[in-house]
């Protein structure tokens, strides 16, 4: 099992109702990604990262490796934007720092250090508020609220069935390592590239495999296109209703008083 999984099963905030956690989570991220504003992200994901570490008792440790994995991929957007490249030789007069490359001049201005501070406080006040749902709430709740708001059932299926390989890829890729390992597989960097390609190709055809005797396990239990799973059973509390509000109005009171005083 993997630990995110663990703790959404073993987490403080474990037992109240996923509604009440889906509501808080989507309306500040949604609020975050529509009015872009630095100060309302930075304040959104301290507010989730406190719930999620002090409130739901997430080991620090481990809620910090989180938010390196998307680390690489928020680093390489930014320098994009922050980065620009011109043949012109008449440089913007707002251009903090300027270098000359194979005839290219390679230069940073002051909107693409604000764009740049900007996006980067947006993505990670919404990674806050996704780690913060899915560290506290168990997947197939999740998929019970979804149920009831009527999304496409295909839709729920795929997402239930593409979670469980997960499961399925990472206990085929990591027995398949280890037996490698064992045999020197990764001894040197050309049996190393060779050893990868063989576990891809056999994870390939094992999953396969797993996928139609999953298929026959389901037919042969008069699968209907319709997976059905034990709903937990969640009362909904007026205190934390209140609380969602309170929050919810004092970020949105602080956009409207204080919106873009750090934007520039």
């Amino acid at each position: 099992m993997l630990l995110i999984d663990k703790y959404a099963y073993m987490n403080r905030w474990q037992h109240i109702h996923p509604i009440e956690k889906m509501v808080f989570t989507f309306f500040l991220m949604l609020f975050s990604l529509t009015v872009k504003d630095t100060l309302v992200s930075l304040i959104t994901f301290t507010v989730m990262s406190a719930f999620t570490i002090l409130g739901a008792k997430i080991p620090f440790k481990y809620y910090f490796k989180l938010l390196l994995v998307p680390s690489f991929f928020l680093l390489s957007s930014m320098l994009t934007i922050l980065i620009s490249v011109s043949s012109n030789h008449s440089l913007s007069p707002s251009s903090l720092w300027t270098t000359e490359f194979l005839g290219f001049h390679i230069f940073i201005t002051e909107n693409s250090v604000e764009t740049a501070i900007q996006l980067f406080f947006t993505v990670l006040s919404s990674i806050s508020c996704l780690y913060f749902l899915t560290l506290t709430t168990p997947i197939h709740d999740i998929l019970h609220v979804l149920r009831k708001l009527k999304v496409p059932a295909l839709l729920i299926e795929l997402t239930e069935i593409t979670y469980r390989f997960i499961f399925v890829f990472l206990e085929t890729s990591l027995k398949i390592h280890q037996a490698q390992n064992s045999r020197l597989g990764y001894f040197t960097v050309k049996q190393s590239i060779h050893s990868l390609g063989l576990l891809v190709s056999t994870l390939f055809v094992h999953v396969f495999q797993r996928s139609k005797e999953l298929i026959i396990a389901m037919n042969s239990r008069c699968y209907t296109e319709d997976i059905k799973l034990l709903e937990g059973e969640y009362s909904f509390s007026k205190r934390n209703w209140v609380l969602i509000g309170l929050i919810s109005f004092s970020i949105v009171s602080v956009y409207i008083q204080f919106g873009g005083s750090l934007n520039g």
